[in-house]
């Protein structure tokens, strides 16, 4: 099926009359979406719960597209008035553009919060953030802005010269005012964008679900290039590209897991992989994967369906640059099938030149993970628990010693030697861990010679979330701040961005914290769970923090809100913070 922009969708089906959307939905989507949350996939009343445009998006440029390939417009549509009782309305998606009339100067420079990780080694700290420790208390809003016709707010913000790069999982990227909100420029990516967004030389540079990089004109919005980085049909990019020397380093996820739970599907065949990219003109310079067969045919199901293997080692995470050795980090996800590989879970040097793939060190192997397991026929016979490293290693120097840090989901963390190939140096296990928003799920951040973890431990019995700092010579628990709240919220997921004092931590239960570094007190909390006016007049409410983590930058704090998946709440908002809201 053709990939139209949602717009144009929606158009087309304007005068169009719904096929049977009941039978539709049960007969392709209730499988996955039943009425408890089930996996990666969200349950049935919380796809009811989004606006029907964003039901359509995920089918028609979003992960479920192999889902949806032998599907009309026309039934896409039936399944998403069906699901949420609301018939598609174009003014759901357009918004208001509150276009910005002034056109202030843009200069880039310190102080930025560039990209995912802040700095090459995603060290995800702050140095310069234009407000002192002791004024956090005093953060206020500043202004909100709401993504129309979004119920799932995660990406992370950039925020570079004083401007605010956001992408949406409509398919739009901002680039708004960081002083006001107000618009500079939309551009339609024509896919789901939730990486961060990378600015270097005047360019934007990010990727989308449907696995393309784009180049496109930081002041002006305008396209440059946009080349695909995988043919895969469910490959995606989920992670930011880390530039370094010119090139874009892309890692390259997917969502074949979920369309496993096609009728008669092949799984699995998909392999992870990074992409070295020439910035200036898009062309690809290496491309090396994480597993370096193809797959092959193992198995043959009793309807005649073909099981292939192996497949998986999906990368979630932006790539983490190591400019003294030449060579870049990245950690790697669970595999697909029952072929067993040694590179699924599991923190890999690569050659920054070449793409050579210079050492692994598998964490956990064996860990072979689709939804629906372990009962079904296409369950491998060991059967994981989707412990993949969706955090990005962060590259650190403690007592002239180098090391990288690693979070996993099963919530333990590790000291690597980088000079031994990712030799073990010391583990430590914050929490029980869960292939389902467990353990570290996003991102940790580094102060000096601390680090900050985030545990999740969603709905996980005997679990610990909280935030946690750990002394990065031996990994000795330095403090630990359990969460707050109790109940089924009571998740810290999205990753930790830090700054000199405090560390900012965001939940499940729709607060964003601030937390002393010294001893792990809360110095601010703010509950986004409500609805804002926002200053391009569309409905907006915050909710869960799922994903990125919050952009500090030139006494600014920038961060979404709203995940309405797995049990979250949903939102569509992007937060502006400043000292008594100047």
């Amino acid at each position: 099926m053709p990939r139209f922009t949602l717009l144009a969708a929606l158009a087309a089906w304007a005068f169009a009359a719904d096929p049977d959307g009941a039978a539709l939905f049960n007969s392709r989507c209730a499988v996955c979406h039943r009425d408890q949350p089930d996996g990666r996939a969200p349950s049935r009343g919380e796809v009811a719960a989004m606006p029907p445009p964003a039901v359509a998006n995920m089918l028609l440029q979003g992960h479920l597209t192999t889902q949806a390939a032998s599907l009309s417009q026309e039934e896409v549509r039936a399944i998403a008035s069906y699901v949420t009782g609301k018939r598609v309305s174009l003014a759901t998606v357009r918004g208001t553009a509150n276009k910005c009339t002034v056109n202030k100067p843009f200069n880039p420079g310190a102080g930025d919060w560039n990209g995912w990780g802040v700095d090459p080694v995603n060290s995800r700290f702050q140095p310069q953030p234009g407000f002192a420790a002791a004024d956090v208390p005093k953060l206020r809003l500043k202004w909100a802005f709401g993504f129309p016709g979004d119920s799932i707010a995660v990406a992370q913000p950039a925020l570079v010269g004083a401007r605010v790069f956001v992408g949406s999982t409509s398919g739009i990227v901002y680039s708004l005012d960081a002083a006001t909100g107000c618009a500079y420029w939309t551009y339609n990516v024509g896919a789901i964008a939730r990486t961060a967004i990378v600015i270097q030389r005047g360019v934007a540079y990010f990727g989308d679900a449907a696995a393309y990089t784009h180049a496109i004109d930081a002041l002006t919005g305008r396209l440059i290039w946009k080349v695909k980085m995988d043919d895969y049909p469910v490959a995606r990019l989920t992670a930011a590209p880390t530039f370094y020397n010119g090139r874009l380093y892309v890692p390259v996820s997917s969502g074949e897991e979920l369309s496993s739970s096609a009728p008669k599907y092949e799984c699995c065949k998909f392999r992870g992989s990074i992409v070295a990219v020439d910035a200036a003109s898009g062309r690809v310079i290496w491309k090396t994967y994480s597993i370096p067969d193809n797959a092959k045919q193992y198995k043959t199901l009793a309807d005649g369906t073909r099981l292939f293997g192996p497949a998986g080692a999906a990368i979630w995470n932006s790539p983490t640059i190591d400019a003294k050795r030449k060579r870049l980090y990245v950690g790697t996800g669970n595999s697909y099938t029952g072929i067993e590989i040694p590179t699924s879970d599991a923190i890999a040097a690569f050659e920054l030149d070449t793409g050579g793939l210079l050492w692994v060190n598998q964490i956990t192997p064996r860990d072979n993970w689709v939804p629906g397991c372990p009962n079904g026929p296409r369950c491998p016979e060991v059967h994981g628990d989707d412990y993949d490293f969706g955090a990005s290693p962060i590259l650190v120097t403690v007592n002239g010693r180098d090391m990288l840090l690693a979070g996993q989901k099963s919530g333990v963390v590790y000291g690597l030697d980088p000079d031994q190939r990712g030799k073990l140096v010391w583990l430590t296990r914050l929490g029980q861990g869960s292939g389902f928003l467990g353990g570290v799920t996003w991102g940790m951040a580094v102060e000096g010679s601390m680090v900050f973890a985030a545990i999740a431990d969603y709905n996980v019995r005997g679990g610990t979330p909280g935030l946690y700092a750990l002394r990065i010579a031996d990994g000795q628990k330095l403090w630990s701040a359990p969460h707050p709240a109790t109940g089924r919220f009571a998740a810290e997921i999205s990753a930790v961005s830090a700054m000199p004092g405090v560390a900012f931590s965001s939940s499940y239960d729709g607060h964003l914290r601030a937390y002393s570094t010294n001893r792990g007190e809360i110095v601010w909390d703010f509950n986004a769970v409500r609805e804002f006016d926002s200053v391009n007049r569309v409905a907006t409410k915050g909710g869960s923090f799922n994903g990125g983590g919050p952009a500090i930058s030139r006494g600014l704090v920038v961060t979404t809100s709203g995940f309405g998946y797995a049990g979250g709440q949903a939102g569509n908002a992007l937060l502006t913070f400043s000292v008594e809201g100047k």
